[in-house]
């Protein structure tokens, strides 16, 4: 990542995150914060959690491609307003790769809507904050307060669970209201202006509307946007995923104010960082270990292989962190990729588009990739919504997929400049961030920080968001 201070460039979204860049470079600082723009906050109506099933001139018949968390959040999002929803999965049993995730308040709200409160509240962590800290000892240089500040700001917490308890929660929500997913079924083709979609066992489904959630390898992106679709693209950094008994963490003299504390921990250095939180109820320590690594250079190596070089990769650092890894006695390691944002979402029709990673797959630093897919499947919902007949329909895809393009470019950018932030090596730019970062560690209000998990006008634009404000907005 480019730390040349005089490189830098400034982000479009709402920040203040960057103003310690501005002071190092003796440029103006702005003398209030950036406008929320897209926030979309609006506290006169509460249509995300009307429960009731309202009555809209036209119900469609959706086919749904893929059941991740994209696919079953739009599924849920579009039954309950009345459409006829399948869902079309070409695994042959359903699950969910990866351990914790992270579920902010823009996300939670949604789900909350949905009647998944009672799942999340069982099987999820609300932590206190995010607790950044120095690579070489483990002192504390920054703190983003979550919960209760979150709750009490934006209406919905911010959660941790293991990816897999989420999915699970979805897919027996989508259960629930009697959406089918069928399994083993992998798409051949589509005819991509006629709702058609030709799987591989020779079954041939036609629908009013056909939804791609079929993730960041997606075949109907590559359909919609020809040779202009790039795949896949890493930017030199990869993740190693491993998870601890919480018991052996308690069972450690040196670890044990791990488990008592309700934070999440991250540690930070150059092109290297640690994010950790209890997942599973609190049973499971989750590490996602991210780390340089070179184009095509991740193999199928075994496991030994695999935790020696995850425990080098951090010699020298806190000896906190490294007790953390000695416990870990399996790990795998993946590729950090995510895709360009692509110039078609939606056939001319409007009878094929794509949603979640299939449109915006992107870089994890701020932990909002799942999150932008459960808002694209509520932004669906109340576009759909405004259909007056089925001739409109390529008008409202098109509208839909303004207002989303439009959030998740953003998002986007947001996420590439904190990985910046967060992989800053040791010098003056380090340092001028952490001496940023000394006002969260007081009680006070702060006015602006580089922890964009903290900043209050990054808080504000991202948790605050309103996918039906927005699209409503647009009509």
């Amino acid at each position: 990542m480019n730390v040349e201070l005089d490189q830098i460039q400034l982000p479009t979204y709402p920040s203040g995150s960057y103003n310690f860049i501005r002071r190092l470079r003796n440029e103006a600082v702005p003398k209030s914060s950036p406008s929320y723009g897209e926030c979309k906050r609006d506290e006169t109506s509460n249509p995300i959690n009307n429960e009731n099933q309202l009555i809209f001139p036209v119900k469609l018949n959706i086919t749904i491609i893929g059941a991740g968390v994209g696919g079953l959040s739009t599924a849920i999002a579009l039954k309950r307003e009345g459409h006829s929803v399948t869902v079309y999965e070409q695994a042959l049993a359903l699950s969910e790769v990866g351990a914790g995730i992270q579920i902010p308040p823009n996300s939670s709200r949604i789900l909350h809507s949905w009647g998944l409160k009672a799942a999340l509240e069982r099987r999820s962590i609300k932590p206190t904050s995010i607790l950044w800290r120095r690579w070489q000892d483990g002192s504390t240089i920054g703190n983003a307060r979550l919960n209760p500040e979150l709750e009490e700001e934006f209406g919905s917490p911010y959660y941790v669970t293991h990816r897999a308890h989420l999915h699970d929660a979805l897919h027996e929500r989508v259960r629930g209201l009697g959406v089918p997913v069928r399994l083993g079924k992998r798409v051949e083709g589509y005819e991509v202006d006629d709702g058609v979609v030709r799987f591989s066992d020779r079954e041939v489904v036609k629908t009013d509307l056909v939804i791609a959630a079929d993730g960041i390898k997606s075949f109907a992106r590559k359909l919609l946007n020809g040779e202009r679709d790039k795949g896949p693209y890493g930017h030199g950094l990869a993740v190693y995923r491993a998870t601890v008994s919480m018991d052996d963490i308690r069972a450690d003299p040196l670890l044990k104010w791990i488990a008592d504390s309700p934070a999440l921990n991250l540690w930070l250095g150059h092109n290297l960082h640690v994010m950790s939180y209890a997942i599973a109820g609190g049973e499971r320590y989750n590490l996602v270990l991210t780390h340089p690594t070179l184009p095509n250079q991740i193999q199928n190596i075994s496991s030994a292989d695999i935790l020696n070089e995850m425990r080098s990769s951090y010699d020298g650092w806190d000896p906190v962190l490294k007790r953390l890894l000695d416990l870990v006695n399996h790990a795998l390691e993946w590729p950090i990729h995510a895709v360009d944002i692509p110039e078609r979402w939606a056939s001319n029709s409007g009878k094929l588009v794509l949603i979640g990673d299939s449109a915006h797959a992107m870089a994890p630093y701020m932990a909002l990739g799942a999150a932008m897919a459960v808002e694209d499947a509520a932004a669906m919902a109340a576009a759909l919504n405004r259909l007056g007949s089925r001739g409109e329909l390529g008008d409202v895809i098109s509208k839909w997929t303004a207002v989303r393009k439009r959030r998740v470019t953003q998002v986007h950018q947001a996420s590439f400049g904190h990985g910046l932030i967060l992989h800053l090596p040791d010098g003056p730019v380090q340092r001028a961030r952490d001496e940023a970062l000394k006002a969260e560690l007081g009680e006070g209000a702060i006015t602006e920080s580089p922890n964009q998990w903290n900043d209050p006008t990054v808080r504000e634009w991202v948790y605050a968001y309103r996918p039906d404000v927005d699209i409503n907005e647009s009509f």
